[in-house]
């Protein structure tokens, strides 16, 4: 355990980061995972707007460095491949 203020203090910091991330993390997921689960469906619309939700949120956690910004980007990409096979059927 730290002995110093400046540690403690870092502690209690990181705490709160690591809680505040998870729970963006949390979000992010269960959107991909909505997103995912509508394009197997096979409902255009509803996949489309839950598509862009999903990049939405994937776009924000990468701004906010939750996930790293390739990270995101090979997620987005993943989801429009997904996407655009559903429409071109």
């Amino acid at each position: 355990m730290a002995n110093h203020k400046s540690a403690l203090k870092r502690i209690r910091s990181s705490e709160a980061k690591r809680l505040r991330n998870r729970a963006y993390r949390s979000q992010t997921r269960t959107q991909v995972k909505k997103a995912r689960v509508a394009v197997a469906s096979g409902q255009v619309e509803d996949a489309v707007a839950q598509t862009h939700e999903a990049i939405r949120q994937l776009d924000k956690a990468a701004t906010k460095g939750i996930l790293h910004k390739r990270n995101a980007a090979r997620r987005k990409s993943r989801l429009m491949a997904k996407l655009n096979q559903l429409q071109s059927q």
